[in-house]
């Protein structure tokens, strides 16, 4: 009978143990992405400066076909999510999307809604910077992505065996040089910029580690 009590105690912790981990997870990854929209739709996207590749397809569909940039930025997204999943897997891939979708929900809130008169380049850009890293690692330790260029060039790395991180800069200034060319020659030196600051903010949080709450440890339980 003790034996049988000490087991259905093991089940009992580690369906709460993987409960609270899938809360946590998915808390992470909501106020994540609430985050990278608010910086996106306050901070850069009015001063149309992308955040990354993906931000910057967005900002030329909206300004080239006038799509809402919510829905453009979804679009820029979506046929890279579909190839996506043979490398990444079903879980990153789910995660990925929830994350784009209310990233995107968020921008197109705050762009219908809230219009601001007086905006200033240099504290919006600093601002839009550190709230879209903050954004992105905690989707990162979230075991998702912000989506955008990141799925790209993951793939290329892989086939070609290059490093991923150069790849994903490399395909993300051709974007941004096409979006200077296009809107404003300026963009890509504040696109460069937001780019320095939001990523060594995403290498911080993506190192960082967390304490884990004592009730968690695998003591927990009486004994």
């Amino acid at each position: 009978m003790r034996g049988n009590d000490h087991e259905q105690r093991e089940v009992k912790g580690t369906r709460f143990l993987n409960m609270y981990r899938t809360i946590g997870i998915y808390s992470f990854l909501l106020i994540g992405a609430i985050l990278q929209g608010l910086a996106m739709s306050l901070f850069l996207f009015p001063h149309s400066i992308p955040s990354g590749g993906g931000a910057g397809l967005a900002l030329l569909m909206n300004h080239l076909l006038g799509l809402p940039l919510g829905f453009a930025l979804w679009l820029a997204n979506a046929v890279f999510l579909l190839f996506a999943l043979q490398y990444f897997g079903f879980r990153w891939v789910f995660r990925t999307i929830l994350a784009v979708g209310i990233t995107s929900m968020t921008v197109s809130i705050v762009s219908n809604y809230f219009h601001f008169k007086d905006i200033h380049l240099i504290p919006d850009m600093a601002a839009g910077s550190i709230l879209f890293g903050i954004g992105v690692g905690m989707l990162i330790k979230a075991g998702a992505s912000s989506g955008g260029m990141v799925i790209p060039a993951l793939m290329v790395a892989n086939y070609k065996n290059w490093a991923p991180g150069r790849v994903m800069f490399w395909i993300n200034m051709l974007i941004f040089l096409l979006t200077s060319v296009v809107i404003n020659y300026k963009i890509v030196i504040y696109a460069v910029i937001c780019q320095f600051l939001s990523t060594n903010i995403i290498d911080f949080i993506h190192t960082l580690r967390l304490p884990r709450p004592r009730f968690l440890q695998a003591n927990w339980r009486k004994r």
